[in-house]
């Protein structure tokens, strides 16, 4: 039983007053589900489906204290009264099944966007949390009492609303840390200076909310152990400051983070991806908890960041670097993850990949969030996280064209929903592009989301047939019902208007030896693709140089990721030259074009040219199939060529309406 193999993670305990079933709990999270800054069925419907699927806690994301925090529509407000009904039917959502439910209360500082309540972001100084962002206001006196205020009005509505306990955020570069850390706090007030002196504020705002709910409220905090910012604050101040605070104001638990909210290589490992290895993060609880433990105080210390599987969790509890550990994306990607371990069904578990693109992405641009291994998430209210239980009331014979992550995704939700299914790939294996990325060690992470999705084609009956090459004759003699056209995108070479191409993203990977030891390389597109095949082959041993018509690489990259990128490509020795388009490339010279002045340079002595642009969807099949009597649905590149994102919830949701 999985009670035997994770005893640590799996066994009950104790926050303070609150018991809990395990020690595996989703932390807060920002979702961008609330409506008119309100909690919304969209929120209970998602963290009931994490309630249900074993975790013992989940705390609630970022419950904004006051209106200069409170940004888009979707911040809640916890200040405002309303918020009390719409939690208490999420918490009696949560508890139904057995799970507890926690609200984080903060204020989010500096880099809020407050043009959607036209009032602009707070901080301590006037120092802007990126160099092209406004200016914040630097508070006064009567912020500073409002804002303490704002704490305990919204501490006293979060527990009104039948939530479970409190978790005060002094982490993640937002306005309490702000006032903390030395890189962004130069008052010279009470509030600035040392040590003491900036996390006054903190201690202020936590004794406030500790005497406003009563010593036996839950109550705890949220800090960066290291913040990964030059003059920040590391892992040894931390150390000392909670400490400090422990020793000030009674709390019942310290939950361990990192980073601050800084554009810079600091917010790139907050939620690190899939190139990051965990070893940068794994010691900063365990040593905040050494040093609590060794001041004599023995609350629970949590642990977060790149915990995937309950064996890691295990590992990290029963080693005493923590008491619970959080798995945020990891619930994302599978709300079941617990109960599937406890039912010994791991091997069902749909794995976190550390790709950003359906969390962090649609974060940054304000969107709900959703998940690329997971499309349910998000959508719990209308999709079952378990398509299984979304079963058909007609059987069809379906037919899936193309063994790409679309195809793989809708032949396996189609076969659990009841459908019989079969599966055509004409090349000798399934994954369609992503089967390149083993050749990347840094992205080739995307290879567990082929290897999940494979098995689950197979528990669930699909016939996988590859070397077969779907004609629409073959396509007719089949008689399918139903026929999920998954045929993907084929790469382009770039030509130059005025001579030469370059060689495709796949053909470099293929053979890296052919391409000398001085690559150009054009990036017409300004995704993952292109950067990680520029990353590949510079950590060959190649000098690799960028041109590319952007005004940065990787614009379509998150902000999330894109700095720890940057910061591997410079270790690396890439050279990038923005806002040039290529004209020419003849004889191992580019002629590139400024995109700003209008004039054309040379540079020449280049071994070869890559050149990544626009791939061509595969839709050759369709045109010879569209005038059948049989329902043919399009899914992924050969739709429009774009990311694995789009094609997984294409062909997910292509199998759910059927």
């Amino acid at each position: 039983m999985a009670y035997e193999r994770y005893p640590d993670a799996l066994h009950a305990t104790q926050i303070g007053s609150v018991s809990l079933r395990n020690r595996i709990f989703v932390p807060a999270h920002t979702t961008n589900y609330g409506e008119n800054h309100l909690p919304s069925n969209r929120h209970l419907a998602y963290h009931e489906a994490r309630a249900r699927g074993g975790a013992g806690l989940i705390i609630f994301e970022s419950i904004r204290v006051h209106p200069s925090s409170l940004g888009k529509p979707q911040g809640i407000a916890g200040y405002d009264p309303r918020c009390v009904e719409p939690f208490r039917s999420i918490a009696d959502a949560v508890h139904h099944h057995g799970a507890k439910l926690f609200g984080q209360i903060i204020h989010l500082g500096r880099q809020i966007d407050g043009d959607p309540v036209r009032v602009a972001p707070w901080a301590p100084s006037a120092i802007p949390w990126d160099p092209m962002s406004p200016t914040p206001h630097v508070m006064d006196g009567a912020d500073i009492a409002a804002l303490i205020e704002g704490f305990v009005t919204s501490a006293r509505h979060v527990l009104a609303g039948g939530l479970d306990g409190l978790e005060v955020h002094l982490g993640h570069g937002h306005l309490l840390q702000q006032f903390l850390s030395p890189a962004c706090n130069e008052r010279e007030d009470e509030y600035g200076g040392t040590e003491a002196n900036r996390l006054r504020l903190s201690i202020e705002v936590l004794e406030a909310v500790r005497q406003a709910v009563g010593p036996d409220a839950c109550l705890g905090i949220r800090v960066s152990a290291d913040e990964f910012l030059p003059g920040g604050l590391g892992l040894a101040d931390m150390m000392r400051i909670v400490d400090t605070i422990l020793q000030t104001v009674p709390l019942d638990f310290v939950n361990v983070s990192h980073s601050a909210y800084h554009n810079s290589y600091t917010l790139a490992t907050q939620i690190a991806d899939m190139a990051f290895p965990v070893e940068p993060f794994r010691h900063l609880a365990t040593g905040i908890r050494q040093a609590i433990r060794a001041a004599g105080f023995t609350i629970p210390v949590m642990a977060v960041c790149k915990f995937r599987t309950l064996a890691e969790a295990d590992d990290m509890i029963a080693s005493g670097g923590a008491d619970l550990v959080g798995m945020a994306r990891a619930h994302i990607a599978d709300p079941n993850l617990v109960i599937k371990a406890v039912e010994e069904r791991e091997h069902e578990i749909r794995g976190c990949i550390g790709c950003n693109q359906g969390c962090a992405g649609f974060l940054e641009k304000g969107l709900p969030i959703t998940c690329l291994v997971n499309p349910a998430a998000g959508r719990e209210a209308t999709w079952s996280p378990e398509p299984a239980r979304d079963q058909t009331d007609r059987r069809r014979k379906v037919l899936v064209i193309g063994g790409g992550p679309a195809g793989l995704e809708a032949a396996w939700v189609a076969a659990a929903r009841g459908h019989q299914v079969e599966l055509w790939e004409r090349s000798d294996d399934v994954g369609g592009q992503l089967r390149s990325l083993g050749h990347l060690p840094l992205r080739n992470d995307f290879l567990g989301l082929i290897r999940d999705q494979v098995a689950a084609c197979l528990r669930h009956g699909v016939v996988i047939k590859t070397g077969l090459s779907a004609t629409p004759d073959r396509v007719a003699r089949y008689e399918a019902d139903r026929i999920v056209l998954a045929t993907g995108s084929a790469p382009q070479p770039v030509r130059f208007p005025e001579g030469g191409h370059g060689h495709t993203l796949e053909a470099a990977i293929a053979q890296p030896s052919e391409l000398g030891t001085r690559i150009a390389f054009f990036d017409g597109t300004g995704g993952w693709a292109a950067a990680s095949v520029i990353e590949y082959l510079a950590g060959l041993g190649g000098k690799v140089i960028v041109f590319t018509p952007a005004a940065t690489l990787g614009p379509h990259i998150t902000r999330y990721s894109r700095p720890a990128l940057l910061e591997r490509l410079r270790r690396l020795a890439v050279e990038i030259l923005p806002m040039r388009s290529i004209v020419r490339f003849e004889n191992g010279t580019v002629d590139a074009k400024d995109a700003f002045s209008g004039t054309t340079e040379s540079f020449p002595g280049f071994d070869s040219m890559v050149a990544s642009g626009p791939r061509r969807a595969m839709t050759d099949l369709h045109s010879g199939l569209v005038t059948s009597d049989r329902w043919v649905t399009p899914v992924g590149d050969c739709v429009a060529p774009r990311t694995a994102l789009e094609a997984v919830f294409e062909g997910h949701e292509a199998a759910r309406a059927l």
